[in-house]
């Protein structure tokens, strides 16, 4: 039987401690334990089934705060609208902040992707600064523009599409999830960003390398002797730089003169055995002594990386200083160009395409790499062992 309820007869049942379950209207019941404990309870009847929620304790929890609670989940159920439901989905997908969305994005980019590391890279350092601690609701095109604006001024045109790329992917992350109707980065193309990119056909001669070296050697408080052996390992082996950061003692046999990058880290999704020179082992076993005992071959430098090993951005960041500082006397270079110098630099000694080609981990297209399965090992050791013989006067 509904009661008369108010502040004093709410005190009065609690004090008696008498429990009971005291109907208030509209579904609301006032619920007392003999701890004299008493809280809100309104119950309600979805989809032919009657279910009971808890609305707070009181006094936190009033009698004119619970009615009106009450009013609002009965208003809600007549709408179809579970609030139970709806409690414990809001618990499982709460996201607010552009930063929360990433997250969220970047977890399935770790499942789908075989280098997240990049869009996580480029979020963290380039989206986030801008937006990440936004609402999601909040972030319009203008803030779209301002990414893309700030990575185009420090003159990363490339960085800049990426940029866009992630913008547009989160967002359709945000789209998918109902958590915006539309995407404020959907309008812009790549003429907003960094424009067209022309296909680099930058490499270094013997002579460029030659002076690129001696400028690492007298820079070595900007140019850690790691940065100067992981550059010549980039050139000499012509692997991806992030083949070469991520890879682990564990890989490498110095008896066999192998190393086997696995599958998982390499680009073509295939596992890759590489020879070794002779000298890329010297340089192998001064970074093992410099490793410490680490499992890297190149160790993180500062405890906050989240990867165990060098950050992507190390060799890029410190050659541009030398750039910016105006110590370089070759024409701009990026750590990319490195592996075009490998490859140029095997032409020039006469190694056949189709063997320069499987030193850098290229997929043969047509007939041949279908149904051509050999790998070359002792060919691709020869080639390698020209190359290792032309750069080291150049390195010593």
């Amino acid at each position: 039987m509904k009661e008369n309820f108010n502040n004093q007869k709410i005190k009065s049942l609690i004090k008696e401690g008498k429990p009971a379950k005291h109907a208030v209207g509209n579904g609301l019941y006032f619920r007392v334990t003999a701890e004299h404990v008493g809280f809100w309870i309104v119950r309600y009847s979805i989809n032919s089934k009657r279910r009971e929620m808890s609305l707070g304790q009181f006094p936190v929890t009033t009698l004119a705060i619970a009615t009106a609670q009450a009013a609002q989940i009965k208003l809600g159920v007549k709408q179809g609208i579970d609030p139970i439901a709806e409690r414990d989905r809001g618990d499982k997908t709460r996201l607010q902040s552009v930063n929360d969305l990433a997250e969220d994005w970047l977890a399935e980019c770790d499942k789908r992707l075989k280098h997240p590391n990049i869009p996580r890279r480029v979020y963290i350092k380039d989206i986030a600064p801008v937006i990440g601690g936004l609402s999601i609701e909040r972030v319009n095109p203008r803030d779209i523009r301002a990414i893309i604006q700030r990575v185009v001024d420090s003159n990363r045109p490339t960085i800049a599409n990426d940029c866009l790329l992630y913008c547009k992917r989160l967002f359709r992350h945000a789209v998918k999830l109902d958590l915006r109707t539309s995407n404020p980065a959907e309008a812009f193309s790549l003429n907003d960003a960094g424009g067209a990119e022309k296909s680099r056909t930058r490499a270094l001669s013997l002579k460029e390398l030659e002076q690129v070296f001696e400028v690492f050697r007298n820079n070595t408080d900007q140019f850690a002797r790691e940065n100067y052996l992981a550059t010549a390992l980039l050139v000499v082996l012509g692997v991806r730089k992030v083949e070469l950061i991520g890879a682990k003692w564990e890989e490498f046999d110095f008896d066999k003169a192998l190393w086997q990058l696995p599958k998982e880290r390499s680009k073509m999704g295939e596992t890759l055995t590489i020879p070794l020179p002779p000298q890329v082992i010297e340089w192998l076993k001064e970074l093992q002594t410099r490793s410490h005992g680490k499992e890297y071959v190149f160790p993180k430098r500062r405890a906050s990386q989240r990867q165990g090993h060098m950050s992507a951005d190390t060799l890029n960041a410190a050659i541009g200083k030398l750039f910016q500082q105006g110590k370089m006397p070759v024409p701009h270079f990026t750590i990319h160009d490195l592996r075009r110098t490998c490859r140029s630099l095997l032409a020039s000694q006469g190694v056949p395409a189709h063997i320069a080609e499987r030193c850098l981990n290229h997929k043969i297209k047509g007939v041949e790499g279908i149904y051509d399965r050999y790998d070359y090992l002792d060919e691709r050791r020869e080639a390698l062992n020209k190359i290792a013989f032309l750069l080291k006067p150049l390195t010593t």
